[in-house]
């Protein structure tokens, strides 16, 4: 078994790597096995990742959006098999792209409406459409073409941003296949339009404020901008620079710095009480947020074998808005059967295995992040301390 010594000196040897800094807390049925905070938070000051720093999510806040559309299909508010065009009128109908043997493209309507189901479970036919830099890739390029207008603007509301993607044609039909990207703007659409506020306070409301996670926001309103870690990139010689702010600028109030669905930042803490509250049947501090069953059917695999070849990660499926793992000997994973998680852009990563009621939260924030090297070592050596 490891010890919490040896996560200290696994963290320490990523900062030696050349990490500017990262976090961990490893949880288990309420009780911490671990909480370590390594390196600068910001290189040119030298100030301390301390456990009051924020991490922006990326994709890692998938993990809130995707629980709360669950929490609002076990209240009825909608059924998964239930068409998107049903709370998005834009998406009632959508065109496909056909690839011929002889290289030829058509564009013909889907047999069938996109459904939540493939949108929770990343297979409505989209990727992400974030620049309009050039690309080889059909899809992608009928999505800049509908984004470009916006783009031009300057700033855009997600339900803009949602009508003008709407007129892209798909990959494929809805459900045929895997594929990482614009599912989770429509999903955000849905809760809009289900719950009739925008999706940041619904995600408040419903899960930050019950789960005293009060470091969990998509917008600066105090001083969280300050205690915001700094993104560096590696560029070309190795050496650590600021990374882009598009991200950060989508943080800051104001119509003016909309665009689309401003991505969350947390704090290894904060994190750590939603996937404890995930890896412990729905409950938190002895109160129930969500289910247990419905918990148990988020993280159940929806991919199919075939599906399974679209999927990056060995040993994982993919449930409704969760890897989840299928088979621990296939991607080398000391995890137990159904644990569950995701990862973000920047380096973070987390984990909620019911079995064990086990929840491990760790965060960087560099760009490339390189995820296979840290995030597997960081399972690793957290699992090793059960």
């Amino acid at each position: 078994m490891s010890t919490t010594k040896d996560l200290d000196q696994l963290l320490e040897s990523f900062v030696k790597r050349g990490l500017p800094g990262c976090s961990l807390k490893v949880v288990q049925r309420g009780n911490t096995l671990y909480e370590g905070c390594f390196g600068a938070a910001d290189l040119d000051t030298q100030k301390p990742v301390t456990g009051n720093s924020l991490f922006r999510q990326a994709s890692m806040s998938k993990i809130p959006l995707y629980t709360v559309m669950m929490m609002l299909y076990e209240r009825g508010r909608f059924l998964l098999t239930d068409p998107i065009g049903d709370y998005l009128p834009e998406w009632k109908e959508s065109q496909k792209y056909v690839r011929h043997p002889n290289g030829y493209v058509d564009i013909v309507p889907t047999q069938n409406p996109i459904r939540i189901q493939d949108v929770l479970s990343m297979k409505c036919g989209l990727p992400y459409c974030n620049s309009d830099a050039p690309t080889d890739d059909l899809t992608l390029r009928g999505m800049q073409e509908c984004m470009r207008p916006l783009w031009a603007k300057g700033h855009y509301t997600l339900a803009e941003q949602l009508k003008a993607v709407s007129k892209a044609p798909l990959a494929f039909e809805p459900g045929a296949h895997w594929l990482y990207g614009f599912s989770s703007e429509l999903a955000a659409g849905i809760i809009e339009t289900v719950c009739e506020k925008p999706v940041n306070d619904v995600f408040a409301e419903m899960l930050f404020e019950p789960l005293g996670m009060h470091d969990t926001a998509a917008i600066f309103r105090s001083d969280e901008q300050e205690r915001l870690v700094t993104l560096y990139q590696r560029n070309a010689e190795g050496r650590l620079i600021p990374g882009p702010d598009f991200f950060d600028k989508k943080h800051l109030p104001g119509a003016e710095h909309e665009a689309g669905w401003a991505r969350l930042y947390s704090s290894t803490d904060d994190y750590s009480r939603l996937m404890q509250m995930l890896a412990c049947g729905g409950v938190c501090d002895g109160r129930r947020i969500m289910s247990k069953t419905t918990i148990d059917l988020m993280r159940t695999n929806t991919l199919s074998e075939e599906q399974l070849a679209d999927f990056p990660d060995a040993g994982y499926g993919y449930g409704y808005g969760f890897r989840t793992v299928i088979d621990p000997a296939a991607g080398n994973l000391n995890a137990s059967l159904g644990a569950f998680g995701w990862t973000g852009g920047f380096g973070t990563w987390c984990e909620a295995d019911p079995q064990e009621g086990l929840s491990i939260v760790y965060m960087h924030n560099l760009l490339p992040n390189d995820e296979q090297y840290y995030h597997p070592r960081v399972r690793t050596a957290a699992y090793g301390l059960l």
